[in-house]
């Protein structure tokens, strides 16, 4: 800007200050046709020299003394300012504000769409301005409504990948090895939105507070309001969602009195890159986001039991969780019914699995998963016990928030909990069942990563060696201990 200069803007492309398009129309006083403050450049340094914020404000109360009020908002006394003082513009070329207005004169300013830097849908109408180019506008405008933001970070603006940094663990692995895009997700950096709604919590005092961790996708939306009535205390969710998925949950959060009345509920996006379901990360980016010292993780298809929060509270008390390496284990359940009277207490929960309404969690498709909670004697006790690690062990845990990460190369469906108890037991956790716990699983349909881990023979295949080669950097790293977890998989 040489001179004065200090307003970069792109002249109005309408009729509207030059007065004349209906009878007593009567526009804010500009230069020539005015400009348009859709794009503007301000040079601060030299704005805040001349006093620009007494200059303005002088000029709009001069002005509103015989107009009242403005048409077109900050652009009115924008020109009003330039029209006493036409020094301080830049005029910048008009494709950096291509204006799609009512009765504009956009076309003559550009031959072709590709001389197109910004363009601006300054009209009410919107797709239903006149112009040459109309339809090339309207097909952009319908992309931007269900835009991906990581369509415009890779391939419009061209910012480098924060994956960048990781290309040299990309670069070492073959393109030609058939579980190439598993091992790869490891390493994809997801762009993330912490605290997508507001959040304000203040942990109790007493230091036994315990955030609920889970994650979830746009297709289990219909549990928050469920969960949120049986946990009172704090929650931390991460989300995977598109752009577009995003703005539907915020209108779905919005529209809901039980999530709006919760401010300790901590929901986090994760926008959606690459092809499979990273539940590990998000359970990661859930897991470092608690406000609390313990954390229970759960999934987002799970009810707890009404009072779960003040009981597993008392618990992390009574079984000293601050000073003792313990897993406390809440025992699972599952019904197949959708509508489902819930359990008020452990005896009418116990009522209900002789009838055959409730069943120990997955105990017909993955027995191993939840058999070592030992459900016979959880019937019975009124006091936690103890129990041993056994191989494909998943139960759902309360631990302390220095709790080690999930691995992130386990992705989509299959072994991603399996694993992380794993190492919980490698070092030396101790697992324990709590009597007077429950969750209960609600059905719904499969989720897009188990049909495929069923129906895809590479996707079983590439599980298995990822399996592998994670018990490999569990003996590598936890050393002769790990070795049981290598003869527990060949016995399993």
């Amino acid at each position: 800007f040489p001179g004065q200069q200090v307003l970069g803007l792109v002249e109005n492309q309408s009729d509207w200050y030059l007065g004349n398009l209906w009878k007593n129309h009567r526009p804010w006083p500009a230069l020539g046709r005015g400009y348009n403050t859709g794009v503007i450049l301000l040079l601060l340094d030299k704005l805040r020299k001349m006093k620009w914020e007494q200059m303005w404000r002088l000029t709009a109360e001069r002005e509103l003394m015989s107009m009242l009020s403005t048409s077109l908002a900050d652009q009115d006394i924008f020109n009003a300012v330039i029209k006493q003082n036409p020094f301080l513009v830049y005029q910048l070329p008009c494709f950096w504000n291509v204006q799609l207005s009512d009765h504009t004169r956009s076309e003559q300013c550009y031959r072709d769409v590709s001389d197109l830097k910004v363009i601006h849908w300054n009209s009410p109408k919107k797709l239903r301005v006149k112009n040459k180019h109309v339809e090339f506008f309207r097909n952009l405008y319908l992309t931007f409504l269900e835009y991906d933001g990581n369509l415009l970070r890779r391939e419009l603006f061209g910012c480098p990948s924060e994956a960048d940094v990781n290309s040299e663990n990309v670069s070492g692995m073959s393109r030609d090895d058939l579980c190439y895009e598993f091992r790869r997700e490891r390493f994809t950096v997801h762009r993330t939105h912490l605290y997508f709604l507001h959040y304000e919590y203040e942990p109790a005092s007493d230091n036994t507070d315990v955030t609920l961790v889970a994650q979830l996708s746009m297709d289990r939306l219909q549990m928050l309001e469920a969960i949120c009535k049986h946990w009172e205390g704090p929650i931390s969710l991460a989300l995977y969602l598109s752009d577009a998925e995003a703005q539907q949950f915020l209108r779905y959060a919005q529209g809901s009195e039980v999530l709006m009345s919760r401010h300790n509920v901590g929901y986090h996006i994760v926008y959606k890159e690459g092809q499979f379901y990273p539940v590990n990360l998000l359970r990661n980016v859930a897991m470092k986001h608690i406000s609390t010292p313990y954390m229970f993780l759960s999934d987002i298809d799970f009810l707890p039991m009404y009072g779960l929060y003040e009981y597993l509270r008392k618990s992390i008390t009574q079984l000293d969780l601050a000073n003792t390496k313990k897993a406390l284990i809440v025992p699972a359940f599952e019904t197949l019914r959708y509508r489902l009277s819930f359990p008020k207490s452990k005896a009418e929960l116990l009522s209900m699995l002789d009838m055959g309404t409730l069943f120990t969690f997955r105990y017909h498709v993955w027995t191993k998963g939840h058999a070592p909670t030992n459900f016979a004697k959880w019937r019975t006790a009124t006091t936690p016990y103890r129990v041993e690690w056994e191989a494909d062990f998943e139960p759902y845990v309360v631990v302390r928030k220095d709790c080690p990460e999930y691995d992130r190369r386990f992705v989509g469906f299959g072994w991603n909990k399996v694993a992380h108890i794993m190492e919980l037991d490698a070092q030396e956790y101790e697992f324990t069942v709590l009597p007077n716990a429950y969750m209960i699983h609600m059905p719904h349909a499969p989720s897009f990563d188990i049909t495929k881990f069923r129906s895809n023979k590479q996707y079983r295949i590439c599980l298995k060696t990822l399996k592998e080669e994670f018990q490999q950097d569990m003996s590598r790293h936890y050393g002769f201990a790990a070795l049981k977890y290598l003869t527990a998989e060949n016995n399993s």
